[in-house]
């Protein structure tokens, strides 16, 4: 398959980034199916992606496409037979767990035609991890966007040693065709190019507010005022999601027993529980509530 013969794809899990890789591929003429086992997170993803077809109407990254029309023209199902009828590419944004990305590929493997390729938007785990459980691993590879998608539109394409040079020149075409600067990694490293300078940012951030040695404010403080950045690693994580950073916190922290990683998640799955999980929840490490008089 080439990249021009894609025309379907399912976007698995119905987040922050799944939502934003539907948008994408919509607004540049493609077929989007959105699969989500939960229908209450299919209902506000509905809602929320029909706001931001509204709300990027205008925006240059769309220009000539009905971004309204081509949001409602995204269908959403739970059930993964149906979802996965006819689609060219799956793109699986679920959290950072490989033995779940393993078995959602694997689910999917019996529902998808042979052709088709899987594409993993993990932000911190290697696809060599679970290519074997995909029932297909020449034709899996990690596809991962940064976001705002349309905006920070730098995508890695990583293959592991197993992907095939033809999956790996559709998805570099693909990228490119949904308004995409590619970077293809030359081998798996975790993180890819912007993420792994990115996670270290953060770690070192959790670590000074879990230690006690200055508040998330006085930190993000620190980092505006030397980059003249407009938000520092908290304001940040708030747009991420805590509970996406809190998934990548304790997954490497379980593996490497590291007493900083380990404390570092804790910190964080207090903001989890007490559902202040950032931007999307109206509070994370800031209150983005709206102003009353």
């Amino acid at each position: 398959m080439v990249a021009d013969e894609i025309v379907r794809v399912l976007v698995v899990g119905a987040g922050t980034m799944g939502q934003q890789i539907a948008l994408q591929c919509a607004g540049h003429g493609l077929s989007v199916v959105m699969l989500d086992s939960d229908p209450e997170a299919l209902t506000r993803a509905r809602a929320q992606l029909t706001g931001m077809g509204a709300a990027l109407g205008s925006d240059p990254a769309f220009a000539g496409t009905d971004l309204v029309q081509a949001v409602a023209a995204i269908t959403y199902e739970t059930d993964p037979a149906t979802a996965a009828a006819d689609v060219d590419l799956v793109s699986e944004s679920v959290p950072e767990d490989p033995a779940l990305k393993g078995a959602v590929f694997a689910e999917l493997d019996r529902w998808c035609p042979e052709r088709t390729i899987f594409a993993s938007n993990t932000s911190s785990l290697l696809p060599s991890m679970y290519a074997e459980a995909t029932g297909r691993p020449d034709r899996l590879a990690a596809l991962h966007f940064h976001q705002p998608v349309w905006s920070a539109n730098i995508v890695d394409v990583m293959p592991h040693p197993g992907t095939s040079p033809e999956t790996i020149e559709t998805l570099l075409g693909l990228s490119v065709r949904i308004g995409q600067i590619p970077i293809q990694l030359r081998k798996e490293s975790p993180g890819y190019v912007f993420n792994a300078m990115y996670n270290a940012l953060n770690r070192e951030a959790i670590t000074l507010a879990t230690n006690g040695v200055a508040t998330i404010e006085d930190i993000d403080l620190a980092w505006t005022t030397v980059t003249k950045m407009p938000h520092g690693p908290f304001g940040m994580l708030d747009f991420v999601g805590i509970d996406t950073a809190w998934h990548i916190t304790q997954y490497w922290a379980t593996v490497t027993q590291d007493p900083q990683l380990l404390a570092n998640a804790a910190w964080l799955k207090g903001y989890v529980d007490t559902g202040r999980t950032g931007v999307k929840a109206g509070k994370g490490f800031y209150d983005y509530s709206p102003a009353t008089d």
